[in-house]
């Protein structure tokens, strides 16, 4: 009678058990393009430590997952954990050698940028190099804001200091119909810059965009090098997302707004938005 009266309670006990296993074995098999999107998500909310165990845990059930290795160096090299930043690229470098020189590519373009001061003065520089001047949001009828017309007069010395450069003017985002590129483009023309030098990419949404779509456009028009041309305040994080895209960065104007408060390099904990720039611009994360 004690049996009987005790099976029920056995088979509640096992079938108890069978639900922990079995939620035990789902999280230790998680989805690996789950887990990378949660760390992408935390990385993009400031929350390194979380990102960085997602990627821990990916990593433990794939291994050889390029995108999450290029990752972890990343943000290892952020939060400065060195010796995990160099496991990640060391394991990369077998797997997938052109992502691995990518990231370390990654890690030069931000220590370039951290150091770059923003500059008024511009460069003397031949035909191969380039003057890209990113785009700013344009008011709702068009019209260029002040912010805009401070980079394009910037541009405008840097072009006359440079006569046979290309010029990139580059930004989407139509208002009115009118893009931010076609406005720059309108704007340096009437100021008497040919219309025949200027490469305008009428689709970047974005800096990193504005680097993906530009650099292509500069080295189809001959140029290997690039003067990028912005604000004081974002300058480091364009030419971070430039050199990452594929180009040498060998100067960078700016306008005279605010750059005295922008010259001193940033602090670590200020330089997030340059690292997660630049690991969109390395194309992470790709489609999963």
């Amino acid at each position: 009678m004690q049996i009987a009266r005790r099976f029920p309670t056995l088979l509640a006990a096992a079938a108890a058990a069978l639900t922990i296993l079995s939620t035990a074995t789902a999280t230790a098999h998680a989805d690996p393009g789950a887990l990378y999107n949660s760390a992408q998500d935390n990385f993009t909310s400031g929350n390194e430590a979380a990102g960085l165990a997602d990627l821990r845990q990916l990593l433990a059930e794939s291994p050889d997952d390029a995108q999450a290795l290029s990752l972890q160096a990343i943000w290892s090299d952020y939060t400065g954990d060195l010796i995990t930043r160099e496991v990640a690229l060391n394991r990369l470098n077998g797997i997938d050698g052109k992502l691995a020189d990518g990231t370390r590519n990654l890690f030069r373009a931000i220590g370039a940028a951290v150091g770059t001061l923003p500059n008024p003065i511009p460069a003397i520089a031949g035909p191969q190099t380039g003057i890209a001047v990113l785009g700013y949001g344009l008011l709702p009828d068009g019209a260029m804001r002040p912010e805009l017309v401070n980079r394009l007069q910037a541009a405008w010395l840097q072009a006359i200091a440079s006569p046979m450069s290309p010029i990139l003017v580059t930004g989407g985002n139509p208002q009115n119909g009118i893009t931010e590129a076609a406005a720059m483009q309108g704007w340096l023309v009437g100021h008497g810059i040919p219309a025949s030098r200027i490469l305008a990419d009428h689709r970047a949404g974005s800096t990193v965009q504005n680097a993906l779509f530009g650099v292509q456009m500069l080295k189809d028009a001959g140029a290997t090098s690039a003067i990028v041309v912005t604000s004081p305040n974002h300058i480091r994080r364009a030419v971070a997302d430039f050199i990452v895209a594929g180009i040498p960065v060998v100067g960078a104007t700016t306008s005279l707004e605010q750059l005295v408060s922008q010259l001193p390099p940033p602090a670590r904990n200020s330089q997030r938005g340059i690292y997660l720039d630049t690991s969109r611009t390395l194309r992470l994360p790709a489609e999963r």
